[in-house]
């Protein structure tokens, strides 16, 4: 191979070695902390998990202040009813949209009021931040969790 095609496949893999860590980091897969519309402050550690495409996240930790780790989800009218928060999948069914960095089709669960909306997950900020919104026909809200470092 001559020196100068050498060159600029090593200069490539070089670029695309730099690029990998922050496109890595485009998917809702991981560790995030969720924030109380309210207080702006950290509620939760949800961990996000993906098995054969399909998106579950379950509540890790309570980081309210105050918070009984022992609480149930007593308003949940499902399978999760009086089920710990902790360790509670509150996310399921959740799958990328083919071509972009968006997930959809799958609910999330607001434990406090037990109910149930569709979902949309889109990665932000180089996967920073992940605006995570929950909708009920056309009626919704949109958070934004951050990624644990």
């Amino acid at each position: 191979m001559p020196s100068a095609l050498r060159r600029a496949v090593l200069a490539l893999c070089v670029a695309a070695g730099a690029v990998a860590p922050a496109w890595a980091q485009m998917t809702p897969v991981g560790r995030w902390h969720t924030i109380d519309d309210e207080t702006k402050e950290v509620k939760s550690e949800v961990v996000i998990t993906e098995k054969e495409g399909v998106l579950t996240g379950r509540i890790e930790k309570l980081l309210r202040k105050g918070a009984d780790p022992n609480r149930r989800c007593t308003a949940c009218t499902d399978d999760r009813k009086d089920q710990p928060l902790i360790g509670l999948e509150i996310i399921r069914g959740a799958r990328q949209v083919p071509g972009k960095a968006v997930w959809e089709g799958g609910t999330i669960l607001d434990p406090e009021s037990g109910k149930t909306y569709t979902l949309r997950l889109t990665p932000v900020e180089s996967g920073a931040k992940l605006e995570v919104r929950g909708s009920v026909l056309f009626i919704g809200r949109t958070q934004t969790w951050v990624r644990v470092p």
